[in-house]
Formats: C-alpha cells, structure tokens, sequence
C-alpha cells in the first residue's frame, strides 16, 4: 500500500488538469449505505429497484415518497467524512479541477469542493412535474407530516426530487462534465465507484491515467493505481503524501 500510495501521490503531484469522479462508496463512512453491494445495496431489492423510476413516480406518486422520502432526509442530515474533505483539500491545493460524483448527498459541496457536478441530481430542492417551478424541501417534510403526501406544487401537480431516476435522462451536469473532461484530462481519482454504472461511468475513458480507491474490484483495475481499502483512510494519506511532497 505505500509503495502505491507513493506512486498515486506522485501522479496527482505532477498531474495539472486531475478530477474526481466519486460515487457511493465515498458516502458509507457518512452513514448512506451504497446502492450494488451484493445483500445490503439499496438496489438488491427488486422492489425498491423497481420503484425508482420516473413511471413509478408518476404511477404511484404516494408510495414513492413513502419508501424514498424518509431515506433522502436521512441523507439531508449527514456530514461530510474524512474522504469528502481530502477531496475538497486537494482541489484547495490544486491538485483536482473539479469533482464528477454520482452521489447525490450533496456532500461534495458541503465538504468544500468548489467545482462539482452532480450527474445523478441533487437533494436541495424540489421541482414541480408540471410547471416546473423549484420547491423547498420543506414542502416534502410538510406533506410527510400531514400524512398528505405526495408534495403538491401550488399548481396542483407532484412535486418531485431534482435526482435521475431509473429510465430517465441525465442532469445537465452530465453535459457539463463531459465537455470539461473532452478538453483534456490528464488524471482522474476515482473514489468509492464500482464504474458498473452508465452513462456516468462512461466519463472515465476521457482520462489519461487512473487513480482508484475502491474496496472492492472495478472493471478499470488492470489500467489503474489501485489503493484497496477505506475511502475515509486512503484519501487522507492521500492528501497527506501530496502536501508532503511539495
């Protein structure tokens, strides 16, 4: 591990145009369970698979919110680990242009990191299936406490979390993310993603070399530096060895 924390250290010292690419496994140290671990991912149950999808949404607005809600305040509430805020350190040094997660805890930006794009959405706010006016989280919390969900938008229509759901389209910060990446990337730091996940994993095939930091194995292992393990230990020692060495 120190032999491959020297040799990431020295990528990420030397790389000027290095980004971040994070997806569940850097929230678990913050209380989010990951979504694709086989037994206890979000995802291993078909239910809740199946109604994570716009059509479920639409078709069954009450029991969508019954299921997710409680989740996404849980989510609301967390902190960030010791790995969000070593990615956010290593931005504030220069040594990441920006951070690409799949996550959408919005514990990048709570962390520190100044540039993120969200590609699966975020948890801030909410916006109206009709009109499209933004509303406050608030408003969910409200409706979950009347026992009167789904959230209604004034207008009458479901309000609905700014997040992609299964079957739908990307948000624009996926767009973003990948005009940025086409202009050149000489690292990417991959953090708590499996890589099994499309569109979004797609981003990856735009770096020139890879730094991941995974506990369990990725279809990128063979073209990367892999460093086993915790996130919220790695990362640090990371960030440590990078200011060590300058």
């Amino acid at each position: 591990m120190d032999r491959k924390l020297a040799e990431a250290a020295a990528l990420l010292s030397r790389s000027s145009r290095a980004y971040a690419f994070t997806g569940a496994g850097v929230s678990t140290e913050s209380g989010i369970p990951d979504f694709r671990s086989p037994g206890t991912g979000l995802w291993s149950n078909p239910k809740l698979l199946s109604l994570a999808t716009g059509d479920a949404l639409q078709r069954e607005p009450a029991r969508f919110y019954n299921v997710f809600l409680p989740q996404w305040l849980a989510y609301r509430q967390a902190v960030p680990n010791p790995a969000h805020k070593a990615i956010a350190g290593l931005e504030a040094i220069g040594r990441l242009s920006g951070v690409v997660t799949q996550n959408i805890d919005g514990l990048h930006r709570k962390a520190g990191s100044q540039v993120v794009w969200e590609v699966h959405g975020h948890l801030r706010h909410l916006v109206c299936s009709s009109c499209q006016r933004p509303a406050s989280f608030a408003v969910a919390e409200e409706a979950l406490q009347k026992g009167a969900l789904p959230p209604r938008c004034r207008c009458g229509g479901v309000v609905r979390p700014d997040v992609v759901l299964f079957g739908e389209a990307m948000a624009p910060d996926f767009d973003r993310a990948l005009t940025v990446l086409r202009q050149g990337c000489e690292l990417m730091l991959i953090v708590g993603s499996s890589l099994a996940v499309y569109p979004a994993a797609s981003l990856v095939r735009f770096a020139d070399a890879l730094i991941i930091v995974n506990r369990d194995p990725t279809p990128y292992d063979d073209q990367a530096v892999v460093l086993r393990g915790s996130a919220g230990e790695i990362v640090p020692e990371l960030l440590k060895s990078v200011v060590g060495s300058r």
